[in-house]
């Protein structure tokens, strides 16, 4: 156990953490020290010393409260740091590190903490737990047990019975700790982008009965817009994490569409909890799951009076005795998750909920929070207004989608090589399709399409996959077993041809209304006026009755069309919402006929071939009819005229709308199943010709990618598409239109012997800075192992006579590619401090807070580089090495001691007025939240 500095106090370290761990399981790790004899050498009668756990890849971890143990000059501690360790979920052996450090942030004492082990079962008998007693916060450990138990009950199974219709037995198979995957929120004070983007008729009628705050200027939204897409895009559990060490994040609220997993992540932190030792809990906060429909319902009917009450003798999953409870709650040792707001539809009812929630956070001034809610009807001034803040769940990115299905088809598959020929299925499906890719955002549409993919082939178009998608979904819709029993009406009968009527017309509807499909919204009372009409074409009786028990139900469970919030509904994707709408026009054009080949051209096609909303329905459109008339919408799209001054950028460059009839007609024709070559000849000429064009608007760097990938789309991959890409890269065409091409060449050309020679080239000669960086880029991740690729990438970082962009793409790549690389670290210093571009400099500092984000010597040198960067400003727009190396710090290490101080520096002593604007509104941020 090396020191790496003495302090003139001797100290002996006095460390609890698992030996051995239980995969996924969460654990207590203190950290104390006891002070020899000798005489206190300090004038201070405190002295902190700051712990900081290395314990990445066995476990991650959060301090509970303060990472620091304070020696007092009388004698001992005030208490030993806690961490929570959350093990990792897989088998693992390694060692956890542990660093003290002074107040100056210099590292004192260093102990390596070997042979820990996670495991997938661990021997727990021999752990005391007979002899706790009653806790200090007032629960008996029999009384948490219990609860333990009920959570694992009610909770562990993941409940698939709504999205799978097989007889594929999941419950027991699926815990929801296995396949939880920690979606990303942003922050949303001010501005929810579902209320913004809905009609103002919409939002008026939200108003007037009381579902949504009052009417807003729209100048006012855009500015709020704007600070909400500026908001940083972090982890959920980050955010509630923070709730125990960051007295801002106590209250929470948790906003998301259905299917999004807000209930889900309550239940993993719950279970989180109760899966973890007795003897490790037993002195956690305690966390209380209500849901509030049934709280609700209890309250309603006198069965409580109070959420206290409720957890004494409601209708709960384990009754706990509110005495003990309210000792724990008194005491802070609590985290109260509150789910569904909004389930409880009525809006009097919802305002004496947040009422109560209200009252118990007086009460319970301690205890942390979490609510969660659907958007539309949701009011948060009233919970803002005490302190809750409001974060929006975000869909699954590539990464998470990645995680699922590998986590998926590990759980769900016995038989190796089916296993993995139905994970790369999905995941093709999935990278190839950005329509399918959004879908898989939603967390309950990709278990859906997991579900899909393990019982059947996946079809090769999207709108059959739709289309089976949908009757999964329809299926669970079952109107006739629910209405069999309601004595209101007579036996009823609807399959789910009749649900898909019904949709295709709710859909025709929603795209006629105020912003057409840019609103996934429809009113309640249009919605029983369009399933009456139809429930009475079809001779229902009584098809009102019917037609209202129908959106009953939709209110009480999620599928196809949901229930959004106020008197609200809508699909729950958009994706469905263009699939019915596409099949509404296909149905008029190829069953009713009420469409001729031309009214579609010019009545669907041509009224909305620019609108961006409509992209996604023209595409299924043209998927689903046959490639004739395919042919005839591609040529008419083609003889399409844009005035293209109307789309230049700032610097007078062509930007992607300015060629959207010809970016549509190649979507058109790749969702063809038999692609013609007779479309395909005339289309791609006409492509290229557009392509060639230098003047007079040169192509910006979007509009470049989007034309050169219809042109490879179009071209299939063949050898004269090859030789046209490569024709492109000749000096003086469009630099875009050259990265363009030389990016699809690396990506189609990864077989091709000459194509490694060629981008080495155009790495080291090409006189644009965009070609050679694009062309760095490629070679660093298609021949990450050729023995040439690390040196190239080497020297052209290093190399002054470099343009700034190539410099700065190779300490990207170099950093992401090469991480263990002796030489890449002193590399990556070198460069964050005598680089002569800010940007590199800056993407340098990025790299390293980010690849060793836990190294003892970060903190000095990030804070060595906000102090001593030479950056000064010419521009506005330019960002400052100096305030990214600040902002990383207020962000990864927000419990550096001297934080302040440094931020005070900088307020008073920077040269940039901006980093000066910078540190003085986070110290007012610090003071706001040290109130």
């Amino acid at each position: 156990m090396p020191d790496t500095q003495q302090l003139p106090l001797s100290i002996q370290p006095v460390i609890s953490y698992p030996r051995e761990a239980q995969v996924g399981k969460t654990y207590l790790m203190t950290v104390d020290v006891q002070p020899s004899g000798d005489e206190w050498p300090y004038e201070e009668e405190e002295y902190p010393i700051y712990c900081m756990l290395e314990t990445f890849p066995l476990f991650s971890n959060k301090p509970m409260g303060e990472p620091a143990v304070v020696l007092h000059r009388f004698g001992g501690t005030y208490g030993a740091a806690k961490f929570l360790l959350t093990a990792a979920q897989e088998e693992i052996e390694g060692e956890i590190r542990v660093t003290l450090v002074n107040g100056w942030g210099v590292p004192v004492k260093v102990l390596s903490l070997s042979d820990v082990k996670v495991r997938q079962e661990v021997d727990e008998s021999g752990r005391n737990t007979k002899d706790l007693g009653i806790n200090s916060s007032g629960i008996s450990p029999d009384l948490i047990k219990g609860y333990q138990e009920a959570l694992l009950e009610r909770y562990a199974n993941l409940n698939l019975d709504s999205v799978d219709t097989s007889v594929y037995d999941y419950r027991g198979k699926l815990k929801v700790w296995q396949l939880f995957v920690a979606q990303n929120v942003r922050e949303c004070q001010e501005f929810l982008p579902q209320v913004y983007e809905i009609p103002k008729e919409h939002q008026r009628r939200l108003g007037e009965s009381n579902q949504l705050e009052a009417e807003i200027d729209s100048e006012v939204w855009e500015q709020y817009k704007q600070v909400y897409y500026q908001q940083p895009v972090r982890s959920v559990l980050d955010i509630v994490n923070e709730i125990w060490s960051d007295e801002s994040y106590r209250y929470l609220v948790i906003l998301g569409d259905p299917g999004s997993g807000k209930s889900i992540l309550l239940q993993y932190l719950a279970l989180n909890w109760a899966r973890s030792p007795l003897d490790s809990i037993i002195e956690l906060p305690i966390p209380l799951l209500i849901e509030l429909r049934t709280y609700n319902i209890n309250r309603n009917s006198g069965e409580c009076k109070d959420l206290l009450e409720f957890f004494h003798k409601g209708n709960v999953i384990c009754r706990l005795n509110q005495h003990q409870l309210q000792e724990k709650l008194k005491a802070g040792k609590a985290l109260v998750m509150f789910d569904g707001l909004d389930e409880v539809f009525d809006p009097a009812q919802r305002d004496k909920l947040v009422t109560d929630i209200h009252r118990f956070t007086n009460d319970y001034p301690k205890v942390r929070v979490i609510v969660t809610s659907r958007i539309i009807g949701h009011k948060p001034q009233r919970l803002q207004e005490v302190g809750f803040r409001h974060f929006l769940l975000q869909d699954l990115d590539s990464e998470q989608i990645q995680s699922f299905i590998k986590r998926w088809h590990e759980l769900t598959f016995i038989d190796e090589v089916d296993k993995l020929r139905k994970r790369k299925r999905l995941q093709q499906a999935i990278d190839t399709s950005q329509a399918i890719r959004e879908l898989a955002g939603n967390p309950l549409l990709l278990i859906m399409m997991a579900i899909l993919n393990r019982n059947q082939e996946l079809p090769r178009d999207r709108p059959e996959l739709y289309n089976q998608a949908s009757r999964v979904l329809l299926y669970q819709w079952d109107v006739e077993r629910k209405l069999l029993a309601d004595p209101r009406v007579d036996p009823v009968t609807i399959d789910y041809k009749d649900k898909q009527a019904m949709l295709r017309q709710i859909a025709d509807f929603m795209q006629e209304a105020n912003k057409g499909l840019a609103g996934n919204l429809i009113r309640g009372r249009d919605l029983e006026i369009i399933l009456s009409k139809y429930l009475k074409s079809i001779e229902v009786n009584d098809p009102t009755t019917v037609a209202r028990l129908m959106i009953e139900q939709l209110r009480s469970r999620n599928f196809i069309l949901c229930f959004l919030g106020g008197d609200s509904y809508g699909f729950v994707h958009r994706t469905f919402l263009e699939y019915f709408c596409a099949w509404e026009y296909v149905w008029q054009f190829q069953q009713t006929q009420n469409l001729s080949i031309e009214q579609l051209k010019i009545e669907v096609f041509g009224k909305h071939w620019q609108d961006e909303s409509w992209q996604e329905v023209l595409r299924l459109i043209a998927g689903m009819i046959d490639a004739k008339f395919v042919g005839q919408i591609i040529e008419y799209l083609i003889e399409q005229k844009i005035n293209q001054r109307e789309f230049l950028d700032k610097n007078g460059r062509l930007r992607k709308k300015g060629i959207q009839n010809l970016l549509l007609a190649a979507n058109c024709f790749a969702e063809l199943r038999n692609k013609n070559a007779s479309i395909a000849e005339p289309l791609q000429t006409a492509l290229k010709q557009e392509a060639e064009r230098v003047y007079p608007h040169p192509f910006d760097a979007e509009a470049a990618d989007a034309i050169v990938s219809a042109i490879a789309t179009v071209g299939q991959n063949t050898p004269q598409t090859l030789n046209w890409l490569k024709s492109c890269l000749q000096s003086g065409s469009n630099s875009y239109i050259r990265k363009s091409a030389l990016k699809t060449i690396a990506q189609y050309g990864q077989n091709d012997p000459d194509t490694l020679p060629l981008l080495q080239k155009k790495a080291k000669y090409d006189k644009s800075g965009i070609v050679q960086s694009a062309a760095v880029v490629e070679i660093a991740r298609g021949w990450k192992d050729h023995p040439d690729t690390l040196p190239l990438l080497q020297q052209k970082a290093k190399s002054d006579d470099e343009n700034w962009r190539v410099r700065n793409a190779a300490v990207e790549e170099i950093a992401r590619g090469w991480k263990d690389n002796p030489h890449t670290l002193p590399l990556l210093q070198q460069q964050a401090k005598s680089d002569k571009d800010r940007d590199v400099r800056q993407a340098a500092i990025v790299e390293i807070a980010r690849g060793w984000k836990d190294e003892p010597w970060m903190l000095e040198f990030l804070r060595e580089r906000v102090l001593n960067d030479p950056f000064k400003r010419r521009y506005d727009w330019e960002d400052n090495p100096r305030q990214s190396a600040l902002e990383i710090i207020i962000q990864q290490y927000p419990d550096y001691p001297k934080i302040i101080s440094l931020l005070r520096n900088r307020a008073d002593n920077d040269s940039d007025e901006q980093v000066r604007k910078f540190a003085k509104n986070q110290l007012e941020k610090l003071e706001r939240q040290s109130i």
